[in-house]
């Protein structure tokens, strides 16, 4: 009798689970983004938020938890209740946070579950107008002409431009002067201004001052031109193999989230991310849409976990 007793207590707990799965999502969901307000991923977290809910059906809540590049929100979504009801969307710093800070708040290799990588933004290399360089062939000769000589400017140490920058030298075999900031912002304006020469930039970000004249783009980092720049050649096309930056944001859940859900959530991404409108958002800010599943995106980010770790490594890059 005992026996039977148990079988059916099993047996109704397998029903209530399985019952509770099919019931999610059954309340909003919130997608914590790990950047303020204004950002690329802000931007990519509040045009897919709508059309995610209603593919799953229900709302789709941003929530910004930005600083300490992303750590804030990564440490915040690892902890959460791992019940498909708190999502994280990220940027490309999840990739170079593991090498470039000795402890995280989180394990990248264990906290997580990658669900999909939305976009991918190339960089763009860019030069103030009055710098004599017209190419980045231009730029090498100059470069290795006069090691240290010439300065690129990002929004500070280990930062997205500062890796792209140091990447750079790696690839082409230059010594540039990095100039850290405290911020894109003025780094940026210090580059339009004339103090710094060099900058390299996202698409999306420094398009409006390429067509105003304001700066001059030498080569995208992706592996074909940018839709929004058919002109400016890549960094292949350029004279420089094998050099490729991108900028991403990806979506990620708590590890422990059930499989089932995983599932319906990267399926719901995915259908999102085929609507014009969506595709037409990520285009009209120089990026492209990712090609490739859940699966597909789980090894692209730990590849760039890989390329960073050499690089960091290899130039000794600290926050510092």
């Amino acid at each position: 009798m005992k026996f039977l007793i148990n079988i059916l207590l099993a047996a109704s707990m397998l029903l209530a689970g399985a019952a509770h799965a099919q019931e999610w999502p059954n309340r909003p969901i919130s997608l914590i983004v790990s950047y303020p307000p204004g950002g690329t991923a802000d931007l990519m977290a509040r045009t897919i938020a709508t059309p995610l809910g209603k593919f799953l059906g229900t709302s789709v809540v941003v929530e910004n938890k930005p600083g300490a590049s992303g750590q804030i929100a990564a440490a915040y979504v690892a902890k959460a209740n791992a019940d498909g009801y708190t999502l994280m969307l990220d940027a490309s710093s999840y990739s170079v946070n593991p090498s470039l800070f000795p402890r995280l708040p989180y394990d990248p290799n264990k906290d997580f579950k990658t669900l999909a990588v939305l976009a991918q933004y190339p960089n763009v290399l860019l030069v103030n107008p009055s710098f004599p360089a017209k190419s980045v062939k231009d730029l090498v000769a100059m470069a290795k002409a006069k090691p240290n000589g010439i300065s690129y400017a990002s929004s500070g140490n280990g930062s997205a431009q500062h890796l792209a920058g140091a990447l750079f030298e790696v690839k082409t075999g230059v010594e540039m002067q990095h100039i850290p900031y405290k911020g894109g912002g003025p780094a940026l304006n210090d580059v339009i201004g004339g103090q710094v020469p060099i900058f390299f930039g996202s698409v999306a970000s420094t398009k409006q001052y390429v067509d105003s004249g304001k700066l001059n783009a030498l080569a995208v980092t992706g592996k074909k031109r940018a839709s929004s720049m058919p002109n400016v050649p890549t960094m292949a096309e350029a004279g420089v193999p094998g050099y490729e930056v991108y900028e991403w944001n990806g979506i990620f859940a708590p590890a422990a989230t059930p499989a089932t859900i995983l599932t319906k959530i990267s399926d719901a991404i995915a259908k999102v991310m085929q609507s014009p409108e969506v595709r037409d958002k990520v285009l009209s800010l120089g990026g492209e849409p990712f090609q490739g599943n859940a699966d597909a995106a789980d090894k692209f980010i730990k590849a760039q976990m890989a390329e960073w770790a050499k690089l960091i490594k290899t130039g000794k890059i600290t926050v510092d």
